[in-house]
């Protein structure tokens, strides 16, 4: 199967309402070669892979895509310091070549170099840390998609003051170093949008069910349609478990154990306005229980992270009140300023898929990825990180084919994803670009770094209805043009897709998205044909949900933080009870 550049695939790469649609009839008529079960970055990623291999696809996702785990992450593309120091150089060694592929080649418009300081408190610590980035970019240079970003440097207290004015005085300097950061829900849904280009099946609220068999094994996955709420059996013989968390349950699904156990590991992340920090780089420090990251977000900086063991519902892991005030805590120490809880705009938690070894060969896996095969044709894959999806990808579609004949070896190595081609020659353009469409230069290049090449269908838009031009209410950064494009390309069919995934209103907002619900919805409804009706229960499910969100940052633990955020609705859930009856 010959590669089609990216922006060849564009048109064939939207996934629309009546995409949807065709996909639907597809999944019920057509026996595909590999079923993926799960829409995050490693389901997505996989899809590419197989898709691009020549197989026929479908990936099933059964809410929005890389609403769990992979939407909710420091949105680091990095090697792993931490994991250097624990002497797992071939994990170093992989992320960081990783990390080259994907800001060189596969993803230059989604991924970006980031500059770091790590400071430093004595000349000793210097030496150690300093070391350890010798190795890190020596393995980074050791393979030639490993480079990409520059190396470390030194820097005098004087320096580290001017690079990080908010910096705490105690530090004696500070290293600098590079890595590198995405929108991780952005990469996930241009992944899906990849993989539907390259001719898979790719649906959404399609939740699996169960497992098919016939007499010589499996032969289908049964799935329900969440917005219809019709079933169906999808025909395949093969099937991938890419689910995250949600990996001991969909393996449920065969009757049989996989030789993994997944732990849910929770990490929380407060968003804040740039200008309560005064500083120009990342900035990453130990604290006594994790390591700290305050990272710039274009007009905000994140701050996270936690790591403490989640039992709880792992659809909706809640922010307690303690969350918030450690992360509080130990960012106040390493700037030597007090942060306040007003200063918060927003607050996210986010659930990483541990591997816990059940035997001796499985214990080894935990800061790596395991690829399984609990009963013939049925593979899962779990762990790993969100720097290495592609690795994971090719790994478990290798596990798959391997007893299928002509099958291609993986080639995502040389697969830019969708928006990367000629993205530089748009962006060295962008005075030009911003001209013909009438634009500032601002916009479009904000667009380009968020679309790529596909930027110049949004300016289209925006040239054909100018009213779309305007900014959303609520939020001067994202266009009206932007909620459309969601809808009508991007596979968007519900409100919370767009404020908390396509855009990232919900988290960038002190209001949490609540002025620009309206705006949006009514925006949406053009394209999804939506009533006055469903329109109205969009917005009050996502007021409710924003509600709840609140509720559960001001309890003092997981179970009374969980008690508060389960309180709201959810919209699917609410098309799933209106559907069963």
């Amino acid at each position: 199967m010959r590669i089609l550049p990216s922006w060849t695939r564009s048109h064939a790469a939207q996934l629309s309402p009546q995409r949807r649609d065709f996909e639907l009839v597809r999944a019920t008529s057509e026996e595909f070669d590999l079923v993926i079960v799960g829409g995050g970055v490693t389901g997505a990623g996989c899809a590419v892979d197989a898709a691009s291999r020549g197989l026929n696809v479908a990936l099933i996702e059964a809410r929005d895509f890389g609403s769990g785990t992979s939407s909710r992450s420091s949105k680091l593309i990095h090697g792993g310091l931490r994991y250097l120091e624990q002497l797992d150089v071939a994990l170093v060694h992989e992320a960081l070549t990783e990390r080259g592929l994907l800001t060189s080649r596969i993803a230059p418009h989604l991924v970006h170099a980031l500059p770091f300081l790590l400071p430093v408190k004595s000349q000793a610590q210097r030496l150690y840390y300093g070391a350890g980035l010798f190795a890190y970019d020596f393995l980074a240079s050791a393979n030639r998609w490993g480079r990409g970003v520059p190396h470390h440097q030194h820097f005098g207290k004087a320096a580290t003051q001017r690079l990080f004015p908010d910096l705490n005085d105690k530090y004696v300097g500070s290293i600098g170093y590079y890595d590198a950061q995405t929108d991780d829900a952005r990469l996930v849904s241009t992944l899906a949008r990849t993989a539907a280009g390259l001719g898979a099946c790719v649906l959404s609220s399609v939740e699996a069910l169960g497992l098919e068999r016939g007499p010589d094994g499996i032969s289908g996955v049964k799935a329900y349609d969440v917005e219809s709420g019709e079933r169906m059996t999808l025909k395949t013989t093969r099937v991938v478990s890419a689910a995250g968390v949600w990996s001991d349950e969909v393996t449920g699904l065969a009757h049989g154990r996989s030789g993994i156990n997944v732990e849910a590991s929770k990490g929380v992340h407060l968003v804040l306005p740039r200008e309560a920090i005064q500083g120009d780089t990342a900035i990453i420090d130990r604290t006594p229980w994790s390591v700290l990251f305050i990272i710039p977000w274009d007009r905000h900086w994140l701050i996270g992270t936690t790591d403490t063991s989640w039992n709880l519902n792992l659809a909706h892991p809640a922010a307690s009140a303690s969350d918030v005030a450690y992360l509080l805590e130990q960012a106040s120490e390493t700037l030597g300023k007090r942060i306040d809880i007003s200063a918060v705009e927003g607050v996210y938690a986010g659930l990483r898929p541990l591997l816990k070894g059940e035997s001796d060969d499985t214990s080894r896996l935990s800061r790596t990825h395991a690829v399984v095969e609990p009963e013939r044709g049925f593979v899962v894959v779990a762990g790993g990180k969100l720097t290495t999806y592609r690795v994971m990808a090719r790994d478990t579609i290798d596990r798959v084919t391997r007893d299928l004949p002509y099958v291609q070896p993986s080639r995502t190595e040389y697969l830019p994803l969708l928006g990367a081609d000629g993205w530089e020659y748009y962006l060295a353009h962008t005075a030009a670009v911003a001209k013909r469409y009438r634009q500032s230069e601002d916009v479009v290049s904000r667009l380009l770094h968020r679309y790529g090449n596909l930027a110049v269908q949004i300016l289209e838009l925006m040239r054909q209805q100018p009213q779309l031009a305007r900014p959303l209410a609520g939020d001067e950064q994202y266009l009206r043009a932007e909620v459309v494009y969601a809808a009508r390309c991007e596979g968007a069919l519900h409100l919370e897709d767009v404020l908390a995934r396509r855009l990232r209103v919900s988290i960038e907002t002190t209001d949490r998205g609540v002025k620009a619900a309206e705006d949006t919805a009514g925006l949406m409804a053009t394209v999804l044909g939506w009533n006055e009706t469903t329109q109205d229960n969009e917005v009050a499910c996502y007021l409710d949900r924003v509600a709840a969100e609140k509720r559960s940052q001001q309890q003092p633990d997981d179970n009374a933080a969980e008690n508060a955020r389960m309180a709201a609705c959810e919209i699917r859930r609410v098309l799933e009870l209106s559907t069963s009856r």
